[in-house]
């Protein structure tokens, strides 16, 4: 049983994290390279704006904003499952890199595999998911150990080492690729938010719909997966099919996001300690406040980043890393 103090807690947590949020979408959207008056968003989200008002409202600010949000949220979540079940609080799917697979199967699916601009958006998540589950069952094999189980210190290692060789595969794969296309691939790398149009979040909406519930149903299991093995075992758990089935949400959910945002790391690291360090360590608490924290993030990231220099502005990822970078390195000391 929680207690009630600890569930007024995080209803106050969760109250500021979306004031917060609603405060920064009313900031971003009066900000950028066509400025639009803060007097005029309510009669512009209402229709009531110029041709101009509504289309860089509408076509170009809050997409790219919405997506942002969504991505932000996907990544925190994928990352808190990840740090559950591998009990290491430095797994991310940025850092043991699962976001270097998906990339990779989007740089081949983009450079070989010519779709039309209409199914392109939807096969992107699917194209993602493929090279990050391939990616993820490897560095699982790799990490897992007959007598030991999963180690979770080899996890990371293995991780970090996958994540070098396919980001080796990756500059392999553009060496020879088009200047057009290349050009796309580094954005994606840096973590630029591409895909900042409608159909964009379609693409991801879907996936979040039915991963989000899904992750907070599995929240109780989450927490026995995070204590010893032994435990686990006492209570009956099948602790191989739990991890396997969690692993592949988190997969779905770093895939999904990555595919439209390019490959951002450290959300999913940041997000999942910030909410535990508020509510604790139960899962049924930390995971909804981790998803707004890093929908948050990655919205807050991308609004500076965006913004701070003319014309192209800085890509979230490196605005993010600027971030995560030092709060890693502060968490391998610690740990």
């Amino acid at each position: 049983m929680i207690h009630p103090a600890l569930l007024r807690k995080q209803r106050v947590v969760l109250s500021v994290l979306l004031a917060l949020i609603i405060a920064t979408f009313a900031i971003a959207m009066g900000i950028g390279y066509s400025s639009l008056s803060y007097d005029r968003l309510i009669p512009t989200l209402l229709g009531q704006g110029t041709f101009k008002e509504e289309f860089v409202l509408f076509s170009i600010r809050l997409p790219r904003m919405i997506v942002t949000l969504l991505a932000g949220m996907a990544l925190a979540l994928s990352g808190s499952i990840l740090q559950g079940i591998a009990r290491n609080d430095l797994a991310d799917p940025g850092v043991i890199g699962i976001n270097s697979g998906a990339g990779v199967a989007l740089a081949v699916f983009f450079l070989f595999f010519p779709v039309k601009a209409g199914a392109f958006v939807y096969l992107l998540p699917l194209v993602a998911f493929a090279g990050a589950i391939v990616t993820a069952c490897l560095i699982y094999l790799f990490s897992y150990s007959k007598k030991s189980g999963l180690q979770s210190v080899r996890l990371v290692l293995t991780g970090v080492g996958f994540s070098m060789a396919l980001s080796g595969i990756m500059i392999v794969l553009i060496s020879s690729a088009e200047r057009e296309k290349v050009d796309f691939i580094a954005k994606w790398l840096a973590g630029n938010i591409w895909g900042s149009d409608w159909p964009f979040i379609w693409a991801i909406l879907p996936w979040l719909v039915i991963l989000v519930p899904f992750a907070f149903y599995k929240s109780q299991r989450l927490n026995l997966l995070s204590l010893n093995e032994p435990v686990v075992i006492g209570v009956g758990l099948e602790i191989e099919k739990e991890r396997l089935v969690l692993l592949v949400t988190a997969v779905a959910l770093a895939a999904a996001a990555v595919s439209i945002t390019g490959g951002i790391a450290f959300i999913g690291l940041m997000a999942p300690h910030i909410a535990k360090a508020l509510v604790g360590p139960r899962h049924q608490l930390s995971l909804p406040i981790a998803i707004l924290i890093g929908g948050w993030l990655l919205l807050f990231a991308d609004t500076i980043g965006h913004n701070l220099v003319d014309p192209e502005g800085i890509p979230a990822g490196i605005m993010v890393a600027l971030i995560g970078a030092p709060y890693f390195i502060y968490l391998l000391l610690r740990k």
